[in-house]
């Protein structure tokens, strides 16, 4: 069940990313960020009322706390570089060092062993995470060249992306330390600290002023992410964190598969191989 779940935590994410990159382009992504933090709290406090948890400790709500200001510092900084249009450049760079940073941490710091399909399943998911996402494609400049690489990006971009990274490896790791006994109340903890990490920005701001319509979506958005971090949760108690995490990350593909199969949008050369190499590395990560 572990390589599912992972995979359905994946799913989850890909379709919360593409909807909440959508909305941040049509509304304040602060708003957006908040309201989609306080959709997540609700769900993840009714899902852990309905698990049962044979004992929660102080230790595992403030790892799910730590978890959750890195969710925050992602989804603010994910949806910053989406609102400026900039979906090529922030979704790679956040997936794929995110992917990485998170198992460095669980090789070095956890003491994870991968088999050898497992590292194998690894490294391909890395180039293919890039690939996927668009990742060094090139485009076209003022007059008309094109410009290829990370270097024709404008720099707060790419930081959005780096930092967004970051957000991501604290959350998968602190996520993946908390114990099983504790049920889904660490979720619950990481939603409460993303919501007030946010409070400050909130009031210097005021509060999220949107139409209902976005704003329901806002919450729907975060309840997606919520649950997402749930199936990730889930997934890590079964099997190792690298593994989870780097299934967990492969959300980058289904946009594309999406747009391919619904909206009969072009893939390019860069996407096919990166869709191939994805799907081979689930096989070996599951199979690892």
């Amino acid at each position: 069940m572990g390589p599912l779940l992972a995979l359905a935590s994946a799913v989850c994410y890909g379709i919360v990313d593409f909807a909440g990159g959508i909305l941040s382009r049509r509304a304040s992504y602060t708003a957006v960020t908040f309201l989609g933090q306080l959709g997540g709290l609700m769900l993840a406090c009714v899902a852990a009322l309905l698990v049962s948890a044979s004992s929660v400790h102080l230790t595992d709500l403030l790892w799910g706390a730590l978890s959750g200001a890195g969710s925050c510092i992602a989804m603010r900084f994910l949806n910053r570089g989406l609102s400026r249009g900039a979906m090529s450049v922030v979704v790679p760079v956040s997936a794929v060092t995110g992917v990485a940073l998170s198992v460095v941490c669980g090789v070095l710091a956890l003491g994870d062993r991968p088999g050898a399909l497992a590292w194998v399943g690894i490294v391909v998911t890395v180039p293919a995470l890039w690939l996927v996402a668009g990742g060094g494609a090139g485009r076209r400049g003022a007059g008309g060249d094109v410009q290829h690489g990370l270097l024709s990006r404008p720099g707060g971009v790419v930081r959005d992306g780096l930092v967004a990274s970051a957000g991501v490896a604290v959350q998968y790791v602190a996520l993946g330390l908390t114990a099983p006994s504790a049920g889904l109340w660490p979720v619950a903890a990481g939603r409460v600290a993303a919501v007030l990490l946010l409070l400050p920005a909130v009031v210097r701001h005021g509060p999220p002023r949107l139409p209902l319509r976005p704003t329901v979506q806002s919450l729907l958005v975060g309840a997606g992410a919520a649950l997402a971090l749930i199936l990730y949760l889930l997934a890590a108690q079964r099997q190792l964190l690298a593994v989870a995490v780097v299934l967990a990350s492969l959300y980058p593909a289904l946009p594309v598969i999406l747009g391919l199969a619904l909206l009969h949008e072009r893939v390019s050369v860069r996407q096919t191989a990166g869709l191939l190499g994805a799907a081979v590395a689930t096989v070996l990560l599951t199979l690892g």
